[in-house]
């Protein structure tokens, strides 16, 4: 039966006064059916598409063209035909129903964790080895999120987390703060090497001691920094003035740019240091081979015990968890 036969022939009675009235009335169901009929070009067709029957969408377009005071639609001996105020309501309905799907879309990710923000933060070491490895995992399961990575010595970014503009740390935890309020997973061990230009005096005498480094020139952390403790530690237990600091920095950009320009000596992360000496620098910068080991308090994947966290974050925190098991 055609499509026509379906629609109302009376005349329409006057517009109702005033837009706002039409808006007030005119619902999500109109809508779609309208945007239905503008794809399908058949009533029918439409009424289908959206598991209506054809005599409810043909009371649905009755009535809508009664609302709005005006034919949306012209009569053809198959389907239909959108006349032009049919059309401009049919793109504005594309519009809105798209920008519902989309709606819908975001606040899915945003509930699963595919899509997000997350903020974390991480001393030196993690953040070369463990968090740039991580984020390649993220990349490939959820390209949604995005990260804020600060990179920041531990008691900066406990104060951070504590603040909640971090959602989780790989730091230690101060000695200052309860650690009850932390859920903490030990990661391990952080060491810590010497990078020194290339072409540096002390590299013809390696493997060099703790006694030949002493008169030179370093560039470090500031004191409470972790590895600028392990290196003062070690000179005071073999009875040695620790060095003498030609500047404190916690800019490992800063650091890294002193000690190509002298014959400054600086302590970092060992991971972070075969990065730079292998290819952030082109072979300015090396390592400086030691008799002795530079260790650091063991770091832990940090969160607070009664924040919970976002999707998101939750996605990436056990990626870092699952990497971190795996390598224990």
């Amino acid at each position: 039966m055609p499509d026509q036969s379906d629609f109302p022939r009376q005349p329409l009675p006057p517009r109702p006064a005033g837009l706002a009235v039409a808006q007030s009335r005119l619902k999500l169901a109109h809508l779609r059916l309208i945007a239905a009929i503008d794809d399908k070009q058949s009533v029918s067709a439409a009424a289908q598409s959206l598991n209506l029957s054809q005599p409810a969408a043909s009371r649905m377009i009755a009535d809508l063209e009664v609302l709005l005071g005006t034919k949306l639609f012209q009569r053809l001996s198959r389907g239909v035909r959108l006349t032009p105020l049919g059309q401009a309501l049919a793109g504005h309905a594309h519009s809105v129903l798209l920008q519902l799907a989309r709606a819908e879309q975001e606040f899915d990710d945003l509930r699963t964790g595919r899509q997000g923000t997350v903020a974390l933060g991480a001393v030196t070491a993690p953040a070369f080895e463990l968090v740039a490895e991580t984020v390649n995992d993220i990349r490939d399961r959820s390209p949604g999120i995005e990260i804020n990575l600060q990179v920041d010595n531990s008691n900066a970014l406990a104060r951070e987390l504590l603040a909640a503009r971090l959602d989780f740390i790989i730091a230690r935890v101060p000695d200052e703060l309860d650690p009850r309020q932390f859920d903490a997973l030990t990661i391990g061990v952080e060491e810590a090497t010497v990078v020194v230009r290339q072409g540096h005096p002390l590299l013809a005498q390696a493997p060099v001691g703790l006694a030949m480094l002493g008169g030179c020139e370093w560039i470090m952390q500031p004191r409470h920094a972790m590895i600028r403790r392990a290196v003062d530690d070690l000179f005071l237990q073999a009875n040695l003035q620790p060095p003498r600091c030609l500047i404190n920095t916690t800019s490992i950009m800063l650091t890294l740019m002193m000690v190509a320009r002298s014959d400054a000596l600086a302590p970092i992360a060992t991971g972070a240091a075969r990065f730079v000496t292998d290819e952030a620098t082109r072979g300015a910068l090396t390592f400086l081979p030691l008799d002795f080991a530079i260790k650091v308090r063991p770091y832990s994947l940090i969160r607070l015990r009664d924040r919970p966290l976002s999707p998101a974050a939750k996605i990436v925190f056990e990626l870092l968890r699952k990497r971190v098991v795996a390598a224990v």
